[in-house]
């Protein structure tokens, strides 16, 4: 139960990455604490896709690495959409 909690509380929270090129919008689709991994949807250049990713931990911090530098991606950084 505690993990769907959570994963309610980020879905589709978003968070946006500047790579060095692009911007690069995620947004939670769900975490599994359990299985340690969180499948986020990634707007990048226009192209939408689906991935999963290891989701790790600093001791104080959730996060998961992007890209080619292995950026960390803190889900305590995405922020909920408002709806209107």
């Amino acid at each position: 139960m505690r993990n769907q909690a959570q994963s309610r509380r980020y879905y589709l929270s978003e968070f946006s990455f500047y790579d060095g090129e692009h911007s690069v919008t995620f947004n939670i689709v769900g975490i599994d604490t359990e299985m340690k991994e969180i499948t986020v949807a990634v707007t990048d250049q226009g192209k939408i896709s689906v991935c999963a990713f290891d989701l790790m931990s600093d001791g104080e911090r959730l996060f998961f690495e992007y890209g080619l530098y292995q950026e960390k991606i803190a889900v305590d950084d995405f922020e909920q959409i408002e709806g209107e």
